[in-house]
Order: structure tokens, then sequence, then C-alpha cells
């Protein structure tokens, strides 16, 4: 069990990889190999043989999963409350400056 930084449902920037730079939501999470999917990223086919005479074979599309390592995270609510404390600490530490000199 690892400790993954984003949560289902969260909007995840990729920053890495083939779809550097685009956005997605999290549909899955497996804790065990430290995996995300994200919806319409990572696209995957596999082709399907007949199993039967009636039945034709196929090509099936899915989203399979990247490292979550590989993405940051755009709207969870935990990390927006800390960018925006760390903000307020920097402005004020840059006011005290300022009233010194």
């Amino acid at each position: 069990m690892r400790k993954i930084h984003v949560n289902i449902n969260d909007k995840v920037l990729i920053i890495s990889g083939d779809y550097k730079a685009e956005t997605g939501q999290v549909i899955r999470i497996d804790k065990k190999s430290g995996k995300i999917v994200v919806k319409g990223i990572n696209f995957k086919f596999k082709h399907v043989k007949p199993n039967t005479e009636n039945e034709i074979g196929e090509i099936k599309q899915f989203e399979a999963p990247i490292h979550h390592s590989n993405v940051q995270c755009l709207t969870s609510n935990f990390y927006k409350n800390k960018k925006n404390r760390f903000i307020i600490k920097i402005e004020c530490i840059v006011d005290l400056t300022i009233m010194q000199l």
C-alpha cells in the first residue's frame, strides 16, 4: 500500500510522458501498484478473437493506468488550501521586509 497524492474525481495535469500537458479526471486508483487511470489519457487497444462461430472479432479500446508520480493534482481542496497558506505567509514576509527598509 502506497500513499497516493490524488483522489478519485480529482482533475489532474499530466507532467511527463506522451500525454504531457493534458488534463483529465481520475477514474480509478490502484494503491498496491501506485497507478491511476485518467479519463481520456493513455488509450491502448486489445484485439479480441472470436470464441464461437457466430461471434466476430473486435478491437477494444481502453484507458491504461499511469504512475501517480507522472501527474499533478489541480482540483484537490487539500492542495489548494496549502498553496494559499504558503502564498499568504510569503506576502507577509515581503511586507515586513519593505517596512524595515
